[in-house]
């Protein structure tokens, strides 16, 4: 139903799409998710000319949608676009709301317009606030008659941007219950949200988008459960991280130390658990041999509170926690003491050890 390739999106110097391709067949509902400011809801614009793309096609049930001689008003009635804000008019009532659109642009007459934004309003739960203003209603109800509006134009597939962002966390569920709704009635639905649960739950497929693109993509089970790329891990278990660039021997060890201890403050760690990432942080470097060039992360799990130490490091494959020196065996000890769990992996000429710590 709706088919795009190499989707481009530039505002002046700002490239905020690039080369998106993509193909959403009937009846699919995809879940777009992703930090903001990463295209989501440009990417949905696009797909209705809301705005116009730099580059790239689009196709609406067959219909090239940049094509000169394209009737676009009569695509767009294909879909209906639901927005974070509403977009009511507030100087009508409900269902007044619902029948403007279907009498002036479908040719409804009124008495069909009525009755059809009446059943609508019934099955989002609103039928008795037919004839209360947008005013008069609270954040969720507004979202739902925005949702209803958009069904009395009969679309074929309907457009989400962040519908629950602008809500207060208790109106959330009343909003979610009636998308859900829409999806057992087989509607062909693309939901940028940042209800990540509501995603996993009413999805095919869920896109994540950074850096312009649809970075990742699967079912839901592969994109929470077993993401495979690095980006993507880090947003779906709200990872939150710390680099330090040595490059030298002469590295400032308290500056670093000075720099963890803020990160752990900043997220509310435990004194103990700040001490013990300080330690290891000074232990691993103990066990390095080359400082011309080293990484050292610090991560933090908001989603299950786990935190990852890691160093990477040039030079010749070597695990020091396997072929330390002498030397070495007190730091090694410490760490194995400390850690959950150690990984060890050489790759792209580096050396890379990562430390998961115990949470005490």
């Amino acid at each position: 139903m709706i088919h795009v390739r190499n989707l481009s999106k530039h505002f002046g110097d700002l490239v905020v799409l690039k080369d998106v391709s993509v193909d959403i067949s009937k009846g699919e509902v995809i879940s777009v998710i992703g930090p903001s400011g990463t295209g989501k809801s440009t990417f949905l614009r696009c797909l209705n000319l809301l705005e116009t793309p730099t580059g790239g096609s689009i196709e609406i049930d067959g219909i090239p949608l940049l094509a000169k001689g394209t009737h676009v008003p009569k695509v767009r009635q294909k879909m209906g676009m639901v927005f974070q804000s509403f977009n009511l008019y507030h100087h009508l009532t409900a269902i007044e709301n619902l029948t403007i659109g279907p009498i002036r642009l479908l040719g409804r007459n009124k008495a069909d317009a009525q009755k059809k934004g009446m059943e609508l309003l019934k099955l989002v739960g609103l039928g008795k606030k037919a004839d209360s203003f947008p005013d008069e209603l609270s954040g969720g109800q507004q979202q739902r008659v925005a949702i209803a509006r958009c069904m009395a134009m009969d679309p074929e597939i309907l457009l989400f941007d962040e519908p629950t962002s602008a809500l207060d966390p208790t109106m959330v569920s009343e909003v979610l219950a009636v998308i859900r709704r829409l999806v057992r009635e087989g509607m062909t639905m693309v939901i940028v949200t940042h209800e990540m649960e509501f995603a996993r739950n009413i999805s095919r497929r869920v896109f994540y988008m950074d850096e312009g693109i649809i970075y990742e993509e699967g079912t839901p089970v592969q994109v929470f459960d077993n993401p495979q790329k690095e980006k993507t891990r880090a947003f779906i278990h709200r990872i939150r991280s710390l680099e330090q660039r040595i490059t030298g021997t002469d590295y400032d060890l308290y500056a670093l130390q000075a720099e963890m201890e803020a990160f752990c403050d900043k997220h509310m760690l435990p004194k103990k658990v700040t001490g013990h990432v300080v330690h290891m942080a000074e232990e691993l470097l103990l066990l390095q041999r080359d400082f011309t060039n080293i990484r050292l992360s610090l991560s933090y799990s908001e989603k299950d509170g786990s935190l990852a130490i890691g160093c990477e490091s040039a030079g010749a494959p070597r695990n020091p926690l396997e072929e330390g020196s002498e030397e070495d065996e007190i730091a090694i000890r410490l760490i194995k003491a400390r850690c959950s769990a150690t990984e060890y992996r050489y790759e792209d000429g580096k050396n890379v050890l990562m430390l998961r710590m115990k949470g005490e």
